[in-house]
C-alpha cells in the first residue's frame, strides 16, 4: 500500500530562503545601503541538484547558472537613507553540476546563446531595478513582455539584496513567509519559517492516513559580513519527498545560491527625481513594477503526443488480461496525467474509441483524473437511466469514491444523478453509498459546511428513518458507515438494536470504525444489551459483531469479565469464536489485551470448563510483513452454525505506518437459512432466517454495495444446480491509490514540479459451494493486484530541464479458501491464506534536455523476487487440514 502529508493543500509545504547584501555595523541601517558614486561586483551562482535522498553514484540531475553582477545606487529618498532604488545588471553562463564525460553532458558544445535563445539572453542581460526600502523588496521594475522564467530568475537575484540587520522576526511579502533572523558578530542568519509559507500554486495531494508522503525541508542562508559590509552570502534549500510506506521511493531538490563581493570602483551618481516611479520613468518609460513574489510559469510540451495518440500507445496494457501485471496501473498513470492535460471533447474521442474490453479501465482513468473536464466527459458519455450499463457506471462510481482530492462539483454530480431516473437498483444504492464516501473526504479537507455537503448529509442522516424499504434503509446505514460523521452514531446506536439482522450488522460494524473517544457510555450499554441478549435474541453473527466492539472500544474490567462469564451459556459454536478471540487478543497484545489478562486472573471467569468448549469457528490474527516503513496485520474470522454450514467469514487487511493505520481490505462472507439443506436444526434466534448468502467488500476504507449469491429458498435451489464453481466477481478495476501535485517555488526563481502517484490493478472475487452429496462447502476469497508508485521531480525552464524519476512495482495474489466437512460433529474445518512469490522492482531515472531536443539520460534499477508462502493460523487449524485432505484422498 502506499505513500502527503493532509496539511500540504493549506499552506507550502518548504520555503525558500532569502539573503542579504551590504549593512552599516553602526546598527542606524534597518538593512543594506549602497553608497552613491559606487560601482559593486558581485559573482553570483545558483544551481540546482536532483537525486534521491542518500545520493547516488552517478551524480545528481540539474546545472548551474553563473554570473557576473553589477550593483550600484540609481536613487536615494533624502529623508530616509534605507529607501533605495538599485540597478542590476548581469551576463549570464550555463553549465552543468558536476564535470562529466562528453556522452552524459548535454551542455557539451552548447553556447549560452543557443541555450537560452537570443531573445532569453537579451531578457536576462537587460538591467532592472529593485526598490529597497528598511531592508524589504518592495518592488522590481523589469519589462512585462519577458518570458516569466527570465523575470523569476531576476527575482531570484534581487531576494539576496534582502537583509534585516537585527535579529527578530519579519514578514517578507517577497517569499509569502515570516523569516527570523539571528545576528551575531558580523553574521547574520536567516531561516524561513515554514508553516506560515504561502504559495500560488497549492497543488493537491491524497487525505488519507497512511498514504501520505513525508516532505522534509529546510531553507537557511547565512551572510557573512566584513566592516559592515557582505562578504559572502550562501543559501541552501532543501526538499525530500518520501512515500511514507516505502522510503526509498523518494527524491530530493536541492538549490544552493552563492553571493561574493569580488570588489568596488567609482561608479554613477543617483538620479534626481520625487520619488521612485518618476525616476524608473525617466530611465525606460516600458519599465514596470512586474511584482515582487514568482510568476506561475506555463510550460508546453513540444512534441508530446496528443491524448488520442497516447491512448493508442497505451491501449493493449489495459486490457482485462493485462490488470494483474504492472504495466497496467503504469499505463494507467500515464494515461491520467495526459488526461489531465485534455479537453472534454478529447477525452470523449478516447472513450467512443475503445474496445468493450478496454472502456472499464479508461473510464477508471478518466474519473480518476479529478479535472472539470473529465468529469464533464464522463457524465456526458454515461447514461445512468440505462440498466445494461451497470458494469461501466458502477466502475465510475467507485473511482470515483476512492478520489484522491474529491471537489464539491463530483459530489452536487452525484446528487443530481440520485435525484434523476436511474435503470438499475443497484446503481441507485451504489450512489448513496459512494456519496457517503465522498462526505468523509471532504470533511478531511474542511469542507464539511459546503452546501452540497450539508445537502447530502441531512439526506443520508434521515435516510434510514424516511423508508420501510429494507434495501434502502440498508443503503442509507452503509452511506453513513463510509461518512464516519459523528452525528451518525446515535442512528448506529438505534439500529443495533433492530430486530432486522442486517441492520445490526451494518450499525454494529460502523461503529467500530470510529474513534474510541467517541464511543459515549450509552454506546456501549447498548452494544453490551445486544450481546447479553438483554431485551430480545438476536443472531449470533449480530452477536459477534457487538462483541467485536465492546473489545476494540478500550473495555472496561467489568465488560471483559461479563464477555467472559458467557462463554459457555451461548450456542456451541459462539461459545468456540469467542474463546478464541478472547485468546487472539491476548496473543497478538491489542489495547484490550492487559485488562483481559487482568479479568481472567479471576478463576470463575477463567476456568478449565469455560475455556474447553469444542468447535470450529475461530478468531486469528497474525503479520503479513513488516519493514522499518509498514507493518501489516490480518485476521480472520469464521463462525459457523451448529449445523456446520457458514455464518460468517471475515477477512481484513490493515496497514500501518507512522502511527496511523488504513484499513486495506475486509472481504466478508455470510450466509444463513441453510439449514433445511442438510436437515439441521437453526440455532436460536435463527429458526425463520430466509435463505441468503452474499459477500461485502471494504476497499482503502471506503465500503463498496454488498453483492448477493442467492437470496430465497428457489434462488437456492437453482444456484445449487447451476453453481460451476467460479468465483464472483466483487470489485475490478484500476484505483488511484495516492495522488500529490505540487510546484516548489524555489528562491533561486526556478520552480520544481513535484508528482507522485500510485496506482493499483486489483480484482477480488469470492464464491461459495455446497456439495450435498459429500456434505462438504467450500467459500473463496481470492485476491490479485499489482501496484506501481512512481515519483517525479522536475525542474524546467523551457529552454533547459533537467528530472529525476523514482518507482516501485510489484505484482501480488492472496486467497483464502475455507473447506468444511459436516458429515459428523465436531465437523471438519480447514483454512488456508496464501500468498504467491512475487517480483519487485525499483527504478531510478534521471534526465537532462534542452529544447533543441538534445538530451541525456541515466536508468538504473533493481529486481528480486519475494517467495510465496502459506500464512500461519492457529495449531488447530493445521491438524484439521491434515485430517480435511487425508479423507478427501
Amino acid at each position: 500500500l502506499i505513500l502527503l502529508n493532509p496539511d500540504t493543500q493549506s499552506r507550502s509545504l518548504c520555503g525558500l530562503i532569502t539573503s542579504c547584501v551590504s549593512c552599516v555595523s553602526s546598527g542606524a541601517a534597518a538593512g543594506p545601503r549602497l553608497n552613491n558614486n559606487q560601482l559593486y561586483k558581485f559573482s553570483y551562482t545558483t544551481e540546482v541538484l536532483l537525486d534521491k535522498p542518500s545520493g547516488s553514484k552517478e551524480g545528481s540531475a540539474g546545472y548551474r547558472i553563473s554570473s557576473d553582477v553589477h550593483a550600484n545606487l540609481v536613487w536615494r529618498d533624502p529623508g530616509n537613507k534605507d529607501d533605495q532604488l538599485i540597478q542590476l545588471v548581469s551576463n549570464v553562463r550555463i553549465e552543468p553540476v558536476s564535470d562529466r564525460p562528453e556522452k552524459k553532458n548535454v551542455l557539451h558544445g552548447a553556447t549560452t546563446e543557443s541555450i537560452l535563445g537570443k531573445n532569453n539572453l537579451d531578457a536576462l542581460t537587460k538591467p532592472f531595478f529593485l526598490h529597497l526600502k528598511s531592508g524589504k523588496t518592495k518592488a522590481i521594475y523589469s519589462y512585462w513582455a519577458e518570458p516569466a522564467t527570465i523575470k523569476n530568475l531576476k527575482r531570484g537575484l534581487a531576494s539576496l539584496l534582502q537583509l534585516q540587520l537585527n535579529t527578530g522576526k519579519v514578514i517578507e511579502h517577497m517569499n509569502r513567509c515570516t523569516v527570523e533572523y539571528k545576528a551575531v558578530k558580523g553574521q547574520v542568519t536567516r531561516t524561513k519559517i515554514l508553516e506560515t509559507c504561502q504559495t500560488a500554486e497549492p497543488g493537491f495531494t491524497t487525505h488519507s492516513k497512511v498514504n501520505p508522503k513525508t516532505h522534509e525541508c529546510f531553507s537557511v542562508t547565512v551572510f557573512t559580513l566584513d566592516d559592515g559590509f557582505i562578504r559572502s552570502a550562501v543559501a541552501e534549500e532543501s526538499h525530500s519527498v518520501a512515500v511514507n510506506t516505502r522510503s526509498s521511493t523518494a527524491a530530493k531538490v536541492v538549490s544552493r545560491q552563492t553571493l561574493t563581493l569580488l570588489g568596488k570602483e567609482s561608479g554613477p551618481a543617483e538620479a534626481a527625481g520625487k520619488d521612485v516611479s518618476a525616476v524608473v520613468k525617466s530611465i525606460d518609460a516600458k519599465l514596470a513594477a512586474v511584482g515582487i513574489a514568482a510568476e506561475k510559469v506555463k510550460s508546453e510540451c513540444k512534441g508530446c503526443p496528443s491524448l488520442f495518440e497516447h491512448w493508442q500507445a497505451e491501449q493493449k496494457q489495459l486490457e482485462p488480461t493485462s490488470l494483474s501485471k504492472a504495466t497496467a496501473p503504469r499505463s494507467f498513470l500515464a494515461l491520467i496525467q495526459s488526461i489531465r492535460k485534455a479537453s472534454k471533447d478529447e477525452i470523449l474521442k478516447v472513450l467512443k474509441s475503445a474496445s468493450k474490453t478496454s472502456l472499464p479501465q479508461v473510464v477508471d482513468a478518466v474519473t480518476s483524473s479529478q479535472t472539470p473536464a473529465s468529469l464533464d466527459a464522463m457524465l456526458q458519455f454515461l447514461n445512468f437511466t440505462d440498466a445494461k450499463g451497470l458494469v461501466l457506471q458502477e466502475r465510475f462510481l467507485y473511482a470515483c469514491g476512492f478520489a484522491s482530492h474529491p471537489s464539491e462539483r463530483v459530489l452536487q454530480a452525484l446528487l443530481d444523478i440520485y435525484k434523476g431516473k436511474i435503470g438499475s437498483t443497484d446503481i441507485k444504492e451504489s450512489v448513496v453509498i459512494i456519496m457517503g464516501a465522498l462526505v468523509h473526504k471532504l470533511c478531511l479537507k474542511g469542507e464539511c459546511d459546503l452546501p452540497t455537503v450539508v445537502q447530502v448529509k441531512k439526506m443520508i442522516l434521515e435516510g434510514p428513518d424516511s423508508t420501510k424499504v429494507e434495501s434502502e434503509v440498508q443503503m442509507y446505514l452503509l452511506a453513513l458507515k463510509n461518512s464516519l460523521l459523528p452525528e451518525a452514531i446515535p442512528i448506529f446506536t438505534k439500529y443495533a438494536e433492530s430486530e432486522v439482522g442486517a441492520y445490526s450488522t451494518i450499525a454494529l460494524t460502523a461503529l467500530q470504525r470510529y474513534d474510541v473517544g467517541l464511543m459515549t457510555s450509552e454506546v456501549k450499554r447498548t452494544v453490551n444489551r445486544v450481546y447479553h441478549q438483554n431485551l430480545r435474541i438476536y443472531e449470533k453473527n449480530v452477536r459477534a459483531a457487538a462483541a467485536d466492539v465492546i473489545l476494540s472500544s478500550n473495555p472496561s474490567y467489568m465488560e471483559v469479565k461479563n464477555l467472559l462469564l458467557s462463554i459457555g451459556h451461548l450456542p456451541h459454536e459462539m461459545n468456540k469464536y469467542m474463546l478464541s478471540k478472547i485468546q487472539d487478543i491476548i496473543r497478538f497484545n491489542t489495547p484490550a489485551s492487559k485488562v483481559m489478562q487482568q479479568a481472567m486472573k479471576d478463576m470463575i471467569s477463567h476456568n478449565y470448563d469455560r475455556f474447553a468448549k469444542v468447535g470450529s469457528s475461530s478468531a486469528f490474527s497474525g503479520f503479513m510483513a513488516q519493514s522499518a516503513d509498514m507493518t501489516s496485520t490480518y485476521s480472520l474470522d469464521i463462525l459457523y452454525s451448529g449445523s456446520g454450514i457458514l455464518r460468517r467469514s471475515n477477512m481484513n487487511i490493515y496497514g500501518a505506518s507512522k502511527g496511523s493505520v488504513l484499513h486495506g481490505l475486509q472481504v466478508a462472507i455470510e450466509a444463513q437459512g441453510l439449514e433445511s439443506l442438510i436437515a439441521a436444526t437453526p440455532d436460536e434466534g435463527e429458526e425463520d432466517l430466509e435463505s441468503f448468502a452474499g459477500m461485502s467488500a471494504l476497499l482503502f476504507d471506503v465500503q463498496l454495495r454488498p453483492v448477493t449469491f442467492f437470496k430465497g429458498y428457489s434462488d437456492l435451489m437453482s444456484k445449487m444446480f447451476s453453481m460451476t464453481g467460479e468465483p464472483m466477481n466483487v470489485v475490478k478495476g484500476l484505483i488511484l491509490l495516492s495522488d500529490h501535485s505540487e510546484v516548489i517555488q524555489l528562491q533561486s526563481g526556478l520552480r520544481a514540479s513535484v508528482e507522485f502517484q500510485g496506482g493499483l490493478a486489483i480484482d477480488i472475487s469470492g464464491g461459495m459451494e455446497i456439495s450435498l452429496w459429500y456434505r462438504e462447502s467450500k467459500t473463496s476469497v481470492n485476491n490479485r493486484g499489482a501496484l506501481v508508485v512512481s515519483g517525479n521531480v522536475t525542474v524546467d525552464m523551457d529552454f533547459l530541464k533537467a528530472g529525476l524519476e523514482v518507482s516501485f512495482e510489484t505484482e501480488s495474489s492472496l486467497d483464502f479458501i475455507t473447506t468444511v466437512q459436516f458429515s459428523e460433529y465436531p465437523f471438519l474445518v480447514c483454512m488456508q491464506m496464501d500468498k504467491t512469490t512475487f517480483p519487485v522492482s525499483e527504478r531510478l531515472t534521471k534526465y537532462e534536455s534542452l529544447s533543441s531536443g538534445k538530451s541525456v539520460v541515466s536508468r538504473k534499477g533493481r529486481k528480486f523476487l519475494i517467495p510465496g508462502s502459506e500464512f500461519p493460523l492457529h495449531q488447530e487449524n493445521s491438524n484439521m487440514c491434515k485430517r480435511v485432505f487425508d479423507s478427501s484422498w
